[in-house]
This record gives C-alpha cells, sequence and structure tokens, in this order.
C-alpha cells in the first residue's frame, strides 16, 4: 500500500548550512525512515515539486534521490515516482529446530535491511557501469588494473601505501595459496606453520605433495625460537602463518614476535606467507609481516571473513615484478582468473564505502556474539578475542574431543575437533564457530549445552543406555 498524500506533504529538515544539499536531503530520508516518519511504500515528492519547495535546482533534488536509491533507502517505478523501499524479511540460515552448525568459521549476519539492500543495489548498478563487456570478456589472470587498484585501497588501511602492480585478484584466499605455494615449492620440499594451522593449508598441501613442518606455539601464537631452530638445522622454502586472530587459535602475535619472524626469515632466506584473513576485523591489530617486510613477504588478504564468502576474492601482494610474472602464470595455470564479476562487485563496493559499512556491521555483530560467550563460557577453559568470531576451546579432563564432540552432535550442535588442524599430535581443543548460530539466541542456547556438558564428566553425561 502507498500513502498518496506523502507526495505533497513531507519535506525534509535541512539547512543550507549543512553541507552539499543532496546529501543533506539524502541524510534526511534516511533519518525520517529510521524514526517512523517515512514509512515503507510510501511515495517521496515529485522531484520537480519540491525542488519548488525547497527553493532549489531540480538537478540537486534529482542527485539526491539518486543518492537515497544508492543507499538502498528509495526504488523508482516507472511512471509512478520514488517510493520508500519495502524492507525484504531476514531469513535464517538454519531452520529452527536443525542443526547448529558451530563447524562453518562464517561473519555473522549483521540485522541492517538498508545496508542489505545497498549490498543488492551496488550488484544491480554493475550493468551500467560495465555493460556486456563484464559478463563476456575474459581478464588477465592477475586481474583487471581497475580491479587490482580497488584492492589497493582496501588493503592501504593495513599496508598503507601498495604499488598496483603488486595486487592479484585471485578466486579466494585458497586460490591465492595455491598459485603462491605451487610457485615456492615443488612436491617432496618442505614449507613450515604454526602446529595448529588452516586446515585449507593441510589439504592444499597434500594435493601439491608439499612436507608440511609444524611449529610450537603459545598463547600469543607462533614462537620465533622455533622458526630460529628449524632454519638452523633444515632449509623451509616458506613459512606460512596466520598472525592476526588466528585460527583456529585466535592468538595475534604482537609486534615485537614479527619483526623478530621477519628477522630470522630475512636471515635465513625463507619467504614468508601471510594469511592475513581476519586482519580487518580489529580496528587496531599490529603492523603486518608484508608491512614490516614487504620484499620478503606474499601477503593475502581475503574478503571472505570480513566481507562475503560468497565473492570468493582475495588479494595477494607480491615482493616484486619478476613474483607477479610468476604468480600470475600461476593462476592461468590453474584458475584462468577470478571471477570479473565478483571482482567487480568487491571493487565497487570497495569504492563507494559499503565494503567498510558492512565490515562496521560485521564489526558491531561480532562484539555483540563475543559479549554472550564472555557471560557463558567458562573462564580459562575458551581461547578467543573480543575481535573474533571463533572461539577455541580448551577441553578440562577427563573429557577429550571426540567426546565432546560425539555428545554435542548428538545435542544438535556441530563443532571442529582439533585433529583437522594439527600438523603433530592434536591436543583436546574444538574450534566453535560463533557466527553460523541464526540468532543470539541460537548462539545462547548452544554456548549453555556446550558449559553444561564441560562441566559434567564424560560418564556422567553419557547417553548410553
Amino acid at each position: 500500500m502507498t500513502d498518496e498524500r506523502l507526495e505533497t506533504t513531507w519535506q525534509p529538515a535541512i539547512r543550507k548550512s549543512d553541507g552539499p544539499l543532496y546529501l543533506a536531503i539524502a541524510d534526511a530520508i534516511a533519518a525520517d525512515i529510521s524514526e517512523g516518519r517515512l514509512l515503507e511504500g510510501m511515495r517521496l515528492p515529485p522531484q520537480r515539486a519540491l525542488a519548488e519547495t525547497l527553493g532549489i535546482d531540480f538537478t540537486t533534488v534529482s542527485r539526491a534521490y539518486n543518492e537515497a536509491r544508492h543507499r538502498g533507502l528509495v526504488e523508482g517505478r516507472v511512471g509512478q515516482g520514488t517510493y520508500v523501499k519495502t524492507r525484504r524479511l531476514r531469513t535464517s540460515r538454519a531452520p529452527t529446530g536443525g542443526l547448529v552448525d558451530m563447524s562453518m568459521n562464517l561473519p555473522p549476519l549483521f540485522d541492517d535491511p538498508i545496508l542489505a539492500a545497498r549490498l543488492w543495489d551496488d550488484m544491480a548498478a554493475l550493468q551500467a557501469d560495465h555493460g556486456l563487456e563484464l559478463l563476456m570478456r575474459y581478464q588477465p589472470p592477475g586481474g583487471a588494473p581497475h580491479n587490482r587498484a580497488a584492492g589497493a585501497a582496501w588493503l592501504k588501511p593495513r599496508l598503507v601505501a601498495v604499488p598496483t602492480e603488486r595486487v592479484l585478484v585471485c578466486a579466494g584466499a585458497q586460490g591465492a595459496l595455491l598459485a603462491t605455494i605451487g610457485s615456492l615449492a615443488k612436491a617432496g620440499e618442505m614449507i613450515c606453520a604454526e602446529a595448529i594451522t588452516y586446515p585449507g593449508l593441510r589439504a592444499l598441501a597434500a594435493h601439491l605433495g608439499i612436507r608440511l613442518q609444524g611449529l610450537s606455539t603459545d598463547h600469543e601464537g607462533l614462537i620465533p625460537e622455533a622458526f630460529e631452530d628449524l632454519c638452523s638445522k633444515e632449509t623451509p622454502k616458506a613459512l606460512y602463518c596466520n598472525p592476526t586472530l588466528h585460527n583456529p587459535t585466535t592468538a595475534t602475535l604482537s609486534l615485537e614476535r614479527r619483526q623478530a619472524i621477519v628477522a630470522i626469515a630475512r636471515r635465513h632466506g625463507v619467504a614468508i606467507i601471510e594469511d592475513d584473513a581476519y586482519g580487518a576485523l580489529p580496528a587496531a591489530a599490529p603492523r603486518p609481516l608484508a608491512a614490516l617486510a614487504p620484499d620478503l613477504v606474499y601477503y593475502v588478504g581475503g574478503l571472505a571473513k570480513c566481507l562475503s564468502p560468497a565473492l570468493r576474492i582475495a588479494y595477494l601482494v607480491v615482493p616484486d615484478s619478476r613474483s607477479s610474472v610468476r604468480i600470475e602464470g600461476a593462476i592461468r595455470a590453474t584458475v584462468g582468473m577470478a571471477s570479473p564479476l565478483a571482482a567487480a562487485i568487491a571493487a565497487r563496493w570497495i569504492e563507494d564505502g559499503t565494503a567498510d559499512a558492512a565490515l562496521s556491521a560485521i564489526r558491531g555483530e561480532t562484539a555483540a556474539r563475543q559479549r554472550i560467550v564472555a557471560e557463558l563460557l567458562p573462564a580459562g577453559v575458551a581461547q578467543t578475542n573480543p575481535h573474533a568470531f571463533h572461539a577455541w576451546l580448551r577441553l578440562p579432563p577427563p573429557w577429550t574431543r571426540g567426546e565432546l564432540s560425539a555428545r554435542l552432535q548428538a545435542a544438535g550442535i556441530s563443532v571442529v575437533a582439533s585433529d583437522a588442524f594439527a600438523l603433530g599430535a592434536p591436543p583436546e581443543a574444538v574450534r566453535l564457530g560463533l557466527g553460523a548460530a541464526a540468532s543470539h539466541a541460537e548462539l545462547r542456547r548452544s554456548l549453555l549445552v556446550i558449559t553444561d556438558l564441560i562441566g559434567q564428566s564424560p560418564a556422567a553425561s553419557s547417553f548410553v543406555v
């Protein structure tokens, strides 16, 4: 239903001193929607009528309506006018009463229909920007220059200044790792990594026939002395590490450890592969290894954890032009190119601020879920970080990871045991994904089940009769 009276009665409360008038009008539309003065489906005044009412140019109102449409606030209907956009109902990730899949490490869904509409509207706007060329043409293996520049802009808060020619657009972090590791090591050669590491690295190394050597860690992450000891005895082709909000432990390396690791790698001539999947989530974090040693580090900045898993886009920053040629060849030989459509969506979101808005929303929802974790999980058992949407649960004896995983599965909760991450003997621990729960209530219920279980002995909680 629409309210025809709104066409002549609504007028934005703005002042000409509020900055650009078109932005002030768009801001007024957003404010009146938020405060309930503009309701879904209502029609805004015709642009010429509003221009006359406000005593301003028609083009200013036209720009304002276009800005509001770009933000997902309104929609134009051919021959009818401009209407306040109808919000779509939010859907859950899992049906009520189904399995709560805490094995998946996903960014949490944020509840912001206007931002969600803006994400979709940006995707729809690609037709006007790129036309059929985007859908019907190949692009260079390392990505089109425009998309590489967008990647450099996205990474600038962490890496300060990255030459566009050193940025390659890859098919997700896994695609970036495949190209990088495949170009640095051959079958039978060694790469070292944290003893508890990303499962995708284990799968990739197995596929390529590359040996993985685990390095000791503690609550702060990789121990530099363990890296030094290995380099003094053997010749690893590269060090892979996840230094910020480590998956699965959430440990973050201090600046001092990062500097020590860079010094060791430089002394022994070992390349570093820095997987910074979660690096955008903290508002402030120690400088990436790639900022400390840009000539030594292959830096992978994926968008899956900080923006959208569906895009499958990662930006790979390589040390120099020779590396760029080599990695582009590896991309061409394996995946051909990253999806131009996904790369274009990512670039548009980055350029118009939508990506920053989505990152802010993910940070806010993550913080809310971490408050639930702090309230419900026992201190000293869960290792996590206020900026992370996963947690590492170290099990109190006599619990084992297998027993807890089985009991939780029977209770409708799926988690990941440490076996998936271990390069040596697995510790008695499991990873909890905090983002997959469809709601705070579902997360709370799941954590209460986990807390109740580990508070009992395995024998007391047995379901076997």
